[in-house]
């Protein structure tokens, strides 16, 4: 391995519990740097089905895992995300960094009250108070996770903040607090006890895991385009989900991390507001919904559809550096007479084969198609030659646009649905 980061190279959804799970088999330790419990992510193991919003997905292996300061942490979920695994009789091996910052009850009803306040103009936010908490990250008016179990602190911190949040949320979103400061001391006081045994200095800990040349996974949330700076801003998520946001995420040099494995899905999903180019609105979308199951982990929302963009993939490779690809979802194609793929988009009178760094540049962009002939995935397939000729063809496709050698293919939820090449 040793360093070896898992991003998805799309909107986010591409199934990166999944190939985490699968690669969380050789790795010592999987850690999680960056994003919130706004996303999730599913692992299916035989009868079994997992999903985790906070807890990397290493978890269901057994392995050691820890949450990097680049993350911001709901507790509450958490304490739920635990007692979910421990139900299903497995061990929860956790460290969590003291500089991970802490979603307060406040968050939620910031987030809640800005987005409303948007009216037309809403981002599509999950209102589970990552952008607040980010942005109280950000002015230096956090609370973070040493705070959390030192209860001094973590009252000391609470008067400081309580009231200047209830004035904003009351003044300027016209909304009621339905709590006191004290309600917030006594339910995250008993959290923060019952996770000081989680305190870990996950910068040093991965750090010194690399030096003995320990396998270490990093595993993050939402995808490329999603992320703060290089996404479809402001239609994006608060934090970094690209392969440098691992660096300042954990706390550890670019330099350590030498394999980027993107994940693709064999066609193109959002949730949420934003532009998307290749969207499909018709039934060939209602089609890939139904078929993928595309429906949000955290929320349930469904998700909007389109064929492959090759754009956005090539972008992709650029901001990520990816080593190696790994496909997902190739399964739901199948069976379909004809599929495209978004080879260049058309703006105005030029050509373009990268993704426009605005919101106005994609909205113009129109996809110049290319089409493949269907083929048929019968989840019989245990190496990469069993695949069809017309299932090879497309991937081998791929493979060569981007530059990177496709060495995983996933053609159903569990973790034996897959396919090494």
């Amino acid at each position: 391995m040793p360093g070896t980061v898992i991003v998805g190279a799309q909107f986010g959804d591409e199934g990166k519990g999944k190939v985490t799970d699968f690669y969380a088999e050789k790795a010592d330790i999987v850690v999680r740097y960056q994003g919130g419990n706004n996303a999730g992510h599913t692992v299916v193991v035989g009868d079994e089905t997992l999903k985790f919003h906070l807890l990397p997905s290493g978890v269901v292996q057994g392995k050691r895992i820890l949450i990097g300061a680049g993350v911001v942490l709901d507790p509450r979920v958490l304490k739920e995300e635990i007692l979910h695994v421990r139900e299903k009789d497995r061990e929860v091996r956790l460290g969590i960094d003291p500089r991970t910052h802490i979603i307060m009850p406040w968050h939620n009803l910031l987030d809640e009250g800005r987005e409303n306040a948007r009216g037309a103009t809403k981002i599509g936010t999950t209102k589970r108070g990552i952008g607040p908490c980010y942005a109280d990250k950000a002015e230096r008016t956090g609370i973070r996770f040493e705070d959390l179990v030192d209860g001094e602190k973590l009252k000391e911190k609470i008067s400081e903040f309580y009231p200047i949040k209830k004035a904003i949320l009351e003044k300027a979103y016209n909304v009621r607090v339905p709590f006191t400061q004290e309600d917030i001391f006594k339910e995250y006081l008993p959290l923060g006890t019952e996770f000081r045994a989680f305190l870990s200095d996950v910068s040093l800990e991965v750090s010194e895991a690399l030096e003995k040349k320990k396998n270490v996974l990093f595993e993050g949330a939402q995808g490329t385009f999603l992320d703060n700076d290089f996404g479809t801003y402001p239609f994006v998520t608060s934090s970094h989900p690209i392969s440098g946001g691992v660096s300042v995420g954990v706390g550890i040099p670019s330099t350590k991390i030498n394999r980027i494995i993107g994940i693709v899905k064999a066609y193109t999903t959002r949730v949420g507001f934003g532009p998307f180019p290749t969207e499909l609105n018709d039934s060939m979308g209602e089609h890939l919904t139904e078929k993928g199951n595309e429906f949000g982990t955290t929320t349930g929302r469904q998700r909007r559809v389109g064929w492959l963009d090759l754009p956005m993939l090539r972008t992709s490779m650029r901001l990520n550096g990816f080593t190696e690809l790994a496909i997902t979802k190739l399964d739901v194609m199948s069976g379909l007479d004809t599929i495209k793929v978004a080879e260049s988009y058309s703006v105005g009178d030029k050509k373009i084969k990268f993704f426009p760094y605005s919101n106005k540049g994609l909205e113009k962009a129109v996809p110049n198609y290319e089409e493949f002939d269907g083929f048929e995935i019968t989840g019989d397939e245990k190496k990469y030659s069993q695949l069809s000729a017309g299932a090879r063809k497309y991937l081998s496709f791929i493979e060569k646009e981007l530059g990177a050698p496709m060495k995983l293919v996933s053609i159903g939820p569990g973790r034996l649905d897959t396919v090494e090449k």
